[in-house]
């Protein structure tokens, strides 16, 4: 699949990504990428980002492939259940362990706990070793369990901004290469 035949939708996680952030960069461009907006980033309402994520796949008009980072994977995975429209693939980046009591702030924990049904679409998730959002256990666990195929970032923080991820090369290569194995 090219970029020009899909609706890439950019899934930002908890404050947005911000515009040295790698989701930003790639928004910038992509062609056919947009951007899920969310009302309140920095208090997110589980209920009120499922539904601007399931808007934002329903209103599609190509095949939709997802490239969610952080609290951005629980809002697309929550959200899967109630997409009218087909999507091609999902590229999950850093995902956080949204049932851990020690994650910060509480009120994240709202989005989990994740479901472990396989995903109805190919996905790919990319996880650090010491994301302090999300062991690399956990999102191992949570790809066995989507059918996901995990890539190991290693020591790679929280694949953002502040974790040195603005460009991220790497990122960039893996999305490209899971992009042209898909079928529209």
């Amino acid at each position: 699949m090219k970029v020009s035949e899909a609706d890439i939708l950019i899934v930002p996680g908890y404050t947005n990504s911000g515009p040295d952030h790698w989701q930003t960069r790639w928004q910038q461009k992509l062609s056919t990428a947009r951007r899920v907006e969310q009302e309140a980033w920095a208090k997110p309402v589980r209920e009120d980002w499922v539904e601007r994520m399931v808007a934002a796949v329903n209103a599609a008009e190509r095949p939709v492939v997802i490239v969610a980072h952080s609290l951005g994977v629980a809002t697309a995975i929550q959200a899967v259940p109630l997409f009218t429209k087909p999507v091609a693939g999902a590229f999950f980046v850093a995902p956080p362990d949204v049932a851990n009591p020690e994650i910060r702030p509480r009120h994240l924990m709202t989005f989990g706990p994740y479901p472990r049904e396989p995903l109805p679409f190919p996905s790919i998730m990319v996880a650090s070793r010491n994301d302090p959002f999300g062991a690399y256990e956990h999102a191992e666990d949570i790809a066995n369990a989507w059918g996901s195929f995990l890539v190991d970032a290693g020591e790679s923080g929280h694949i953002n901004a502040e974790s040195g991820h603005g460009p991220w090369p790497e990122g960039t290569m893996v999305f490209a290469q899971f992009l042209s194995r898909l079928k529209g």
